[in-house]
């Protein structure tokens, strides 16, 4: 099972939906990184994957995105060949 990593903030709805889905009903264990008071990994993350909004969710070394396109990428069928890598 791969690593899935999210990049939250205490106050975001979407990332406490990305996490409860990913929890819920794909059965992954998520690593939720926490950047509501640490500027220098929001920074990071804004220079690594061009967004500046959380959640930021990564699949090993994959870059998915935000809330929309984790479930849009499940939609399509390409995020449990993802998790399962």
């Amino acid at each position: 099972m791969a690593t899935v990593r999210v990049y939250t903030t205490t106050y975001c709805g979407y990332c406490t939906a990305a996490k409860r889905f990913l929890e819920q009903v794909k059965g992954v264990t998520v690593e939720e990184i926490d950047v509501t008071q640490d500027m220098a990994q929001r920074q990071w993350l804004a220079q690594t994957t061009g967004q500046r909004t959380v959640p930021q969710i990564f699949v090993g070394d994959t870059h998915i995105g935000g809330y929309t396109d984790l479930r849009a990428l499940d939609a399509e069928g390409g995020l449990d060949p993802l998790l399962t890598a």
